[in-house]
């Protein structure tokens, strides 16, 4: 775990100095307005591009790990996960294309982005491609290309977003976000042509029902979890612009910005690590134990960083942001204690993932999600922006109980 996690933290510290230029460039070229639309695009894009992969990138990585030395056994996902994300994301390409004046308008609330969602249907392919072969290598794991793919997208999107918004304000800020991690493509063709499971003939096949069925599970969940958290955020966000302002909602999304920067290399890190070792561990005894270990690595280092961001709030939005996001001073607390839940909860909720609990994980992203809106909904009418950082930490905590809850056995060694 310490390697992954050091190999990643590289990988991770990059991607945050890229992060920090780019939401300083951004912040100060087109305010707190233009953070409010490139979220709601951010949410948007998210939602097609997981349809585009069809969802199924944690289960090629589980059954990669899973089936470890049977290359003809992973042959046979590898085969039948290339028609789903190629058919896909041809069908979401095409959905993007023809209905990108509705969805500028439903979305960026101007047919003048339509352009934007033109392109973003073009490329929709070239990002399905790259997700999959990442997920391959996950699996195998291989993370040191992993980790030089991840570099690789960092400085790519630093580069598109700074340029594009320079030259283009607004319009290139949101042009960058659904293009920037096509071209990565390009590094990751190069990259993995060097690994060994680099045949056309792994990928080129029967596609296979049973094989469908099983990623069709992780597909279900992660459409789920694409549909459930973006639009929550969305509806949130647009609540926002309705009984506050849309400076208020660019506010609360570069407040998700600074959690999302930090909180990096702790989420990447559990998605590198812990899908594959959770997917191949069969004991018990094992499997608690490497709970327990996370939990030692990870909550320290999260205590750490969330009592030094909150001391240092103020020179984080001057250093980050520009004097028109100072009023983001005040979300900072409940933000923090949030993200702290959502961490402590996610280590427990991996499991869901890893052992295939579809009814679970679904009802409770469901549940969840719903409950994140309704919550900030109520809180908005009282704190406005503030509000939904305290339906946040509200939503977590009560994730994290219900977490601890369903694994009781697991952490109170009930199984032996």
């Amino acid at each position: 775990m310490v390697k992954v996690f050091s190999l990643n933290a590289v990988a991770t510290l990059v991607k945050m100095l890229t992060g920090f230029i780019s939401v300083k460039i951004v912040a100060v070229l087109i305010g707190p307005a233009g953070i409010a639309l490139l979220g709601q695009l951010n949410n948007f894009s998210s939602i097609f591009l997981t349809i585009s992969t069809g969802g199924i990138s944690s289960g090629v990585t589980k059954y990669i790990a899973e089936n470890d030395g049977s290359q003809q056994k992973i042959n046979v996902y590898l085969r039948t996960a290339f028609w789903i994300t190629v058919v896909l994301s041809v069908l979401c390409g095409i959905v993007l294309i023809f209905g990108s004046g509705y969805f500028a308008q439903l979305i960026l609330k101007d047919i003048k982005y339509q352009s934007i969602l033109l392109v973003f249907g073009i490329t929709t392919v070239l990002y399905a491609v790259n997700t999959l072969l990442v997920s391959v290598l996950n699996g195998y794991k291989q993370f040191k290309t992993y980790v030089k793919v991840n570099i690789a997208g960092s400085i790519v999107g630093m580069l598109f977003t700074a340029g594009l918004a320079y030259f283009w304000g607004v319009y290139g800020a949101l042009l960058s976000a659904v293009t920037y991690q096509s071209v990565v493509l390009l590094v990751t063709i190069v990259l993995c042509s060097r690994s060994f499971w680099w045949r056309k003939e792994n990928f080129i096949g029967k596609f296979s029902g049973l094989a469908g069925k099983r990623l069709a599970h992780y597909s279900l969940m992660s459409l789920v979890s694409a549909a459930t958290v973006p639009v929550s955020q969305l509806l949130v966000r647009s609540y926002m612009v309705k009984h506050t302002s849309l400076v208020d909602a660019g506010i609360w999304e570069g407040m998700n910005r600074v959690s999302g920067m930090y909180l990096m290399v702790i989420t990447t890190s559990l998605s590198i690590y812990y899908l594959p070792r959770f997917s191949e561990l069969k004991d018990t005894v094992l499997l608690r134990n490497e709970i327990k270990l996370a939990y030692k690595l990870i909550i320290p280092f999260l205590l750490v960083a969330t009592v030094l961001i909150y001391l240092f709030r103020n020179w984080i939005i001057w250093i980050l942001f520009d004097a028109n996001f100072v009023s983001m001073e005040r979300l900072f607390i409940f933000q923090l204690l949030g993200d702290f839940f959502k961490i402590a909860s996610w280590i427990l909720s991996y499991q869901m993932l890893a052992k295939s609990m579809t009814s679970l994980f679904v009802s409770t992203e469901i549940i969840f999600s719903l409950a994140f809106v309704l919550l900030s909904y109520f809180f908005i009418n009282y704190y406005g922006n503030m509000g939904a950082t305290i339906a946040y930490a509200i939503n977590y905590l009560l994730y994290l109980i219900l977490m601890a809850i369903v694994f009781r056995k697991l952490i109170l060694n009930k199984y032996e």
